[in-house]
């Protein structure tokens, strides 16, 4: 993986590829490439690093052609590195760029070598161009050649593929690895991508492949197949064109550095959008599940959420308000970890997957699975209505943040958190919470935009704070109850970006381990909330001063917490009401970690090793 741009049209596709692949550069990569049809021949260029790397080779040797495809690529098989950059040839004729993982390329490898097909690189993507080549040999038909190597992958993939003999089409395939069609106006053009936010410069009109789905691409025409007629022809499929909303000025900086800073400034808003219509004086509409949700919600008696990295954090933080506000118990997993054990499912259980992307492997074969095992329903939380998450799910509950670029996730984290909330107050409806206890709920909610302005305030100060870690090696993150997730979220946001080691603890925890690691050069954060494990967390805290520890304290300002020189930092947090604090104390974690690695210099939104979609396990 990671990033898939194409277009056919009358003029040349360069720009429109290179637009492509920087607007994908938040996925993260480490090379890049592009290849077009030019003159019955191929041109291509690919470069390790960035796609300005790139750009800059082609101003000095520009290219032109009508068909083309271009690539980020996150490595898997074979080192990052020039050879193992896309697009890939075969023959000097078939060209391809693919995401995902073929499981037996190995096999098919030893194969093709037995064929006489040599090999340029170390990537399991090299082996399926060669397999198309050998059918296409045979047949001189290109759909047909690759419709016939498909039988012959096993894994997840997203393909575009072109012929220099027949330049006139691109062949799509989408298995696993999302793949979308932009569609052009009057007959000038049509594009393919891994996002649609690739494409928003040429279209706003769009086919979301489903799995199976083969895709023809001419410069006037699109046509989609999955499977064989009776005939053994391809069956021709009807896919929904939809138009997005998203303006191509949603992926752009504005007035801040990074887009990781723009996505923390943007979360008052990205609340509000996703509680919008959705509170009532006192409680939370069931038809934000579906407008026949009602049934299905009364059925409920517990939770299994799954989910990976930053949502899984999301998923810890609503099990406490799904036991404390619903009255359901509620199981919260590593979507890697879930696919690999035996389960037992209790009755009336709600499946509940959170992903950003809705892309995220481990989580949608999660979803597969749980399909088969039981489960009262599914129900997806999600940013990206056109996923495979949401299109897989009974159920959507959609989060408003908008496009999210950094690779550090920040607003998507705290819509989620918001969108369980509303689901643990459906459910509390069921289980008898008092109205008195829902409409608290709801005001928090509707309050909750105006705190987290206030919070955003804060910048300044906890930009100082973050002078303190430049030169830090390890940070130690604290937090009890439904504020230890926050933690380990906080500890997850600073070893992302600013390549600190940080840990997270529950801070009761502390005396069994941790403690061994406190010293003078270690900073300990803790975010204090004034709820009622106060009392508890403020002895946690006295045994790291009682060795010399040095404490940075986000605390609520009723908290009764006091800076005290260098060894004791308190930055007040205005986080009175206790449900929605998880929310507003992520907020200073953030602030922290961004600030951190500006000081620090490092990549922050696109760190190093990390790919915002990960679409393979």
């Amino acid at each position: 993986m990671c990033g898939i741009v194409a277009a056919i049209a009358e003029g040349d596709v360069c720009g429109v590829l290179m637009e492509g692949l920087r607007r994908l550069e938040y996925r993260g990569y480490d090379s890049a490439g592009v290849a077009v049809v030019n003159g019955g021949g191929i041109r291509r260029l690919r470069k390790l690093g960035k796609v300005s790397e790139l750009q800059a080779a082609l101003d000095a040797s520009p290219c032109a052609g009508v068909v083309g495809v271009a690539h980020t690529r996150w490595a898997t098989h074979g080192a990052p590195d020039e050879a193992n950059a896309h697009p890939h040839v075969s023959s000097d004729r078939i060209v391809i760029v693919h995401n995902g993982i073929i499981e037996n390329y190995e096999e098919l490898k030893k194969a093709q070598i037995g064929h006489g097909f040599a090999f340029a690189s170390d990537t399991d993507t090299e082996v399926i161009a060669h397999q198309i080549m050998l059918y296409l040999s045979r047949s001189g038909d290109l759909a047909r050649a690759v419709q016939r190597s498909l039988k012959d992958l096993k894994g997840t993939y997203a393909l575009a593929v072109l012929d220099v003999e027949q330049p006139g089409q691109i062949v799509l395939v989408r298995n696993g690895s999302p793949l979308v069609v932009g569609v052009g106006s009057g007959g000038a053009g049509n594009y393919a991508a891994s996002d649609v936010q690739a494409l928003l410069q040429v279209t706003k009109q769009f086919i979301v492949l489903e799995n199976g789905d083969v895709a023809l691409l001419e410069r006037g025409r699109v046509r989609v197949f999955n499977g064989e007629a009776d005939d053994g022809a391809p069956r021709p499929v009807e896919r929904k064109l939809i138009e997005t909303p998203l303006s191509p000025h949603a992926v752009e900086l504005g007035e801040f550095d990074h887009f990781m800073q723009k996505e923390i400034h943007d979360q008052p808003r990205a609340v509000t959008d996703t509680l919008e219509g959705r509170l009532l004086d006192d409680s939370v509409p069931d038809e934000i599940v579906g407008h026949d949700a009602a049934p299905l919600l009364d059925q409920v008696r517990a939770v299994q959420i799954v989910a990976c990295g930053t949502s899984y954090h999301a998923g810890l933080v609503a099990s406490y308000w799904f036991e404390e506000y619903a009255g359901v118990p509620c199981r919260v997993e590593i979507a890697s970890e879930f696919r690999y054990r035996k389960r037992v499912v209790p009755p009336g259980t709600l499946f509940v997957t959170i992903s950003q992307s809705g892309e995220t492997a481990d989580t949608l074969a999660a979803l597969m699975l749980a399909k088969e095992c039981g489960y009262l329903a599914s129900t997806a939380i999600c940013n990206v209505p056109e996923s495979s998450l949401v299109r897989e799910s009974d159920r959507v509950l959609m989060t408003h943040a908008g496009p999210e670029i950094g690779v550090a996730s920040t607003k998507a984290f705290t819509t989620q958190l918001v969108t369980l909330l509303l689901l643990a107050i459906l459910l509390g409806k069921r289980a008898g919470v008092g109205h008195a206890v829902r409409a608290d709920l709801v005001a928090q909610l509707r309050n909750l935009p105006a705190r987290l302005d206030q919070t955003l305030a804060l910048e300044p100060r906890i930009a100082l704070l973050a002078e303190r870690y430049v030169e830090k090696h390890h940070a130690l993150f604290l937090g009890r109850g439904r504020h230890y997730p926050i933690a380990m979220e906080g500890a997850l946001k600073m070893k992302e970006i600013s390549y600190i080691h940080a840990e997270a603890y529950a801070a009761g925890e502390l005396k069994h381990g941790p403690l061994a690691l406190v010293d003078g050069d270690m900073p300990v954060v803790s975010v204090a909330p004034n709820d009622h494990l106060l009392a508890k967390l403020k002895s946690n805290l006295q045994e790291v001063r009682a060795r010399g520890g040095v404490l940075h304290v986000f605390a609520d300002a009723g908290a009764g917490f006091r800076s005290e020189g260098e060894s004791l930092v308190v930055i007040e947090v205005n986080a009175p009401e206790n449900a929605v604090a998880p929310i507003i104390f992520t907020l200073p974690l953030q602030i922290l970690a961004y600030h951190t690695a500006l000081l620090k210099g490092t990549d922050i939104d696109q760190p190093r090793n990390l790919a915002k979609s990960v679409t393979v396990e």
